[in-house]
């Protein structure tokens, strides 16, 4: 199934450039273009996109302030936000809005579409950098006790999310399958009462179970993909 896309820049030559890597890949469908804040939220009203790429700054509404209205009339609409800089108060503000993640308009074609398919499946691994900026500037809600109910092995999934590894690595780090991660995460973000990647990973830091990739986390050989 494709994944339905708008892209929100107020730049006509950054539009068709975001159009033109998307088109390398048959998963990307680009249903819309538009150029202001405004317009992605009314574009997004009527044709209900399942992908926004969204600039930060635009005249008008910028994309901060579009992105917080439609992810709270529409929760399930997966936004990148597009930017020149990896300023950190920019990235901070996209991710407390509901953003799922983020672009540098400089990155290679290659990169976006890898980006991009890893967001629409969920898997986008965060920044160590600045998953601890995020922990240090919100405080997540969810009780102590929460991680009590995690099994071994989901919280030995929880600390590979944290140290921003995708599911693939973190498969292969355990030693099982890329499938029974996905099954675990599930599990995770019900058991947490947390919805996306991001809340996973200041979850994680908050309550004290990251730790250096390869310090001990591996998975014994052998071990069954039912663990």
């Amino acid at each position: 199934m494709k994944t339905r896309v708008l892209v929100v820049d107020d730049h006509a030559h950054a539009r068709e450039a975001i159009c033109e890597i998307l088109a390398m890949d048959d998963q990307f469908e680009v249903i819309g273009v538009v150029k202001s804040g405004q317009e992605a939220i009314e574009f997004t009203e009527q044709w209900m996109p399942d992908l926004i790429l969204m600039d930060i700054q635009m005249p008008g509404m910028d994309g901060l302030a579009a992105t917080q209205r439609i992810k709270l009339s529409f929760p399930y609409v997966k936004i990148v936000m597009i930017t020149v800089s990896d300023d950190m108060f920019h990235l901070l503000e996209a991710l407390k809005r509901g953003a799922q993640g983020y672009l540098l308009k400089n990155l290679a074609p290659s990169t976006w579409i890898e980006y991009l398919r890893s967001i629409v499946n969920e898997e986008a691994p965060l920044s160590r950098e600045l998953a601890f900026e995020i922990l240090k500037d919100v405080s997540l809600s969810t009780k102590r006790e929460a991680a009590e109910g995690l099994t071994q092995r989901e919280q030995e999934i929880l600390g590979q999310v944290a140290n921003g590894l995708t599911n693939k690595e973190i498969g292969e780090t355990l030693n099982i399958s890329e499938h029974t991660v996905k099954n675990h995460l599930k599990n995770i973000l019900q058991k947490l009462q947390v919805q996306n990647r991001v809340q996973l990973t200041r979850y994680a830091l908050e309550q004290g179970l990251v730790a250096g990739k390869g310090s001990g986390l591996k998975g014994e050989k052998g071990r069954e993909e039912t663990d």
